[in-house]
């Protein structure tokens, strides 16, 4: 039988505030050190020599994944002037397909022929990662830019296509940031772009003009303060370019008409430490949505010439029950976007006050997009849940009418009356309820429990966890796996105020409230500890971490991916890319009062000499987000110091970065390989037939 590979011990101690830490691993850092990746390369052989005996079980899993998806798919055209534009995927190909059609309304776009503005497959070469993060058409229509990555960081390149002689122009700017950093000015003539730094925080915002040298590119500001990131975005309606600066906790906004490339950047308010704020506009007013005095937001207006925050005028009363997110001002209405009652929502603004659009299901995940012009004769919504896959809706704000444009197939068999979906509560330990969504066969009704289960969870920077619908989740529902999400503090889904009680000094909430969810589970007898698995990534991954040092005597097994496991050192070394931006969300561990906190919880540096489930662990060598050593530090000591006999694994990508393998069939097939291994540690049938293999 394989042995696992054992790290190197090299001594090493940082002294702060008073207290000493060993890190007899700190030199897994050293990425151009040989034996570094030689220790990863040694990780991987052993991983495969576990995964090997599984190899017919995870093709198994990969092959019902597959059988669920679409091989031939498109997604319903969004409206933009005188184009429908829309994404769609071909069989056997990894990667999307952009194309658009000329019509005048979408009753037209049968017979109009199709035209190919970029084929994401002819960008890509075997084996090697590939992503198109942003793609953003030209006001003329004529140019389409866009962002492209082979290396899995967060640094993309910005190319342009001409989209009449199908050639890309030689304009190309490297180190753009991935997401929210690119925009066109109202001409066509002048792309907006988004820099990163050495660490891959965006800070530089340029202008470039078509046919010009990048070298001639206009620096349009720069964001000095470390513990801010810059963005760009574009209002609905064309007019203005808003140029954000953002910390977790602290909002400014800039912005300029986007018709008036030369005018400089202007200030829409000021930041004011704690003060949150976002800013749309339409017709002759601008639109803001903060938290300046009202913790879930408030939704303000003013005049496009009087901005400051005493012009500005509540367009609704506040109500604490309603968390706003986003605004949306069509030609035909205002929608916004936002959370009520633990779960998403979409509300039209109508004479002072906000109707809800009404959903089929009491479990369920809605969101708007993608809609890419303020006037479309219909704007797009997305509904799905655990059970209903995604929808596409048609709404029409002049007649308030509502129809489905398309409901995604599921190939395979699916019938959601096999499935059923409910949420239930927990109580934390501070009493507070935690809401719990599960989903789950209903043939485990017929059965007693307790039965294997699969808990999920994440708990920071605000992002909620939504019941959305998963074909790749079918082939686990079937072997009588109930899968459910612990919505713990640290998200949300209650709030701003849900986000706020699970970070900086409260970050404990979010693992205890995990605990309590699988406890509740267990009295409940939906499950026991030797059927319980818990699984998260990144943030999510440090939770796990956490849950294996606190509790791990209520899990037969954890999969941590990409984790972030190591949160003190990260945390002190601003070198490391998003670590100056972090400060907002964990604490700042220069200071003696959040080092210690954050030491309390942080898992490398809570490992003991104990009895632990089974892990399986992975990373991203090019992962700027969650370096590789994290992760790698982890299982190195993990193997150290626990007394078990359980498998622990750790498998490195080393090609790829934070978000694994980009096509997505490969995609499929690493998830494959993760259930494959908790389907085996909770002893799940392997065959479909229901033949333990």
């Amino acid at each position: 039988m394989a042995q696992p590979p054992r790290a190197r011990k090299i001594p090493y101690e940082h002294h702060l505030h008073g207290d000493v830490r060993s890190d007899e691993y700190y030199w897994l850092k050293e990425r151009d050190n040989p034996e570094v990746i030689r220790y990863l390369e040694a990780e991987n052989r052993y991983y495969q020599a576990m995964m090997q005996p599984l190899e017919s079980f995870t093709e198994e899993l990969y092959e019902e994944m597959r059988s669920h998806v679409m091989n031939d798919e498109m997604e319903v055209p969004a409206q933009d002037g005188p184009y429908f534009y829309y994404e769609r995927m071909v069989a056997d190909q990894e990667y999307p397909i952009y194309a658009r059609k000329r019509a005048q309304s979408r009753e037209e776009l049968g017979p109009s022929p199709e035209e190919i503005i970029l084929d994401v497959n002819a960008l890509a070469t075997k084996e090697e990662f590939l992503s198109v993060s942003l793609r953003r058409i030209s006001p003329d229509h004529r140019f389409l830019a866009f962002l492209e990555n082979h290396d899995g960081t967060d640094r993309y390149t910005l190319r342009i296509k001409d989209l009449q002689t199908h050639e890309f122009l030689s304009d190309t700017v490297s180190n753009v940031f991935i997401e929210q950093s690119l925009e066109w000015d109202g001409s066509g003539q002048f792309v907006y772009y988004v820099t990163v730094d050495d660490t891959q925080r965006p800070f530089r915002l340029w202008r470039h003009q078509l046919g010009f040298s990048v070298s001639e590119d206009i620096l349009m500001y720069e964001e000095s303060d470390n513990t801010y990131t810059l963005s760009l975005t574009k209002s609905l309606d064309g007019r203005y370019l808003f140029i954000g600066s953002k910390n977790k906790a602290t909002s400014e906004v800039r912005f300029l008409e986007s018709y008036k490339p030369e005018q400089p950047v202007r200030v829409f308010w000021p930041r004011e430490t704690g003060v949150l704020y976002s800013i749309e506009h339409r017709d002759n007013e601008f639109l803001i949505l903060t938290n300046k005095k009202k913790r879930n937001f408030e939704l303000l207006s003013c005049s496009d010439q009087e901005f400051s925050p005493s012009a500005c005028k509540p367009l609704v009363p506040y109500d604490d029950n309603k968390y706003l997110s986003q605004l949306y001002p069509f030609k035909d209405g205002l929608l916004i976007q936002g959370r009520q009652d633990g779960l998403t929502q979409i509300w039209i603004f109508d004479q002072e006050q906000l109707d809800p659009l009404p959903w089929p299901e009491t479990l369920y995940y809605v969101h708007l997009g993608p809609n890419l012009s303020a006037s479309p004769d219909e704007v797009l919504l997305h509904y799905e849940s655990f059970l209903t896959p995604p929808r596409t809706y048609g709404l029409n704000l002049a007649k308030r009418s509502i129809r489905i444009l398309r409901q995604q197939a599921v190939p395979g068999g699916y019938d959601p009356m096999d499935y059923e979906q409910t949420r239930t509560w927990a109580t934390a330990e501070d009493g507070t309820q935690i809401p719990v969504s599960m989903v789950y066969s209903r043939k485990i009704l017929n059965r007693n429990g307790p039965h294997p289960l699969i808990l999920y969870g994440y708990g920071s920077y605000g992002f909620s966890m939504e019941p959305f619908f998963a074909s790749s989740r079918l082939p686990v529902l079937d072997r009588g796996v109930v899968m459910a999400t612990a919505h713990i503090r640290g998200g949300s889904e209650r709030g701003r105020w849900w986000y706020d009680q699970g970070k900086l000094m409260n970050k404990r909430n979010t693992f205890s409230d995990f605990i309590s969810v699988a406890r509740y589970l267990i009295d409940q007898g939906w499950t026991e500890p030797h059927k319980l698995a818990a699984r998260g990534r990144s943030a999510g991954g440090l939770l796990m971490g956490a849950i294996l040092n606190m509790a791990p005597e209520l899990f037969q097994v954890v999969a941590p991916g990409v984790p972030f496991v190591d949160v003190v050192t990260t945390m002190l070394d601003s070198s490391i890319p998003l670590t100056t931006l972090e400060w907002d969300e964990w604490g700042d561990p220069h200071r003696p009062e959040p080092y210690h906190y954050m030491k309390s919880y942080s898992p490398y540096d809570n490992v003991e000499s104990k009895p632990y489930p089974h892990i399986y662990l992975y990373a991203g060598l090019n992962d700027p987000r969650v370096g590789y050593f994290e992760p790698a530090k982890f299982a190195a000591r993990m193997r150290d110091r626990k007394t078990d006999d359980h498998v622990l694994v750790l498998k490195t990508h080393m090609g790829a970065g934070h978000m694994g393998s980009s096509g997505r069939y490969a995609h499929l097939r690493e998830l494959a390989e993760e259930y494959a291994f908790i389907l085996d540690k909770l002893e799940v049938i392997r065959s479909s037939s229901g033949n333990r293999v």
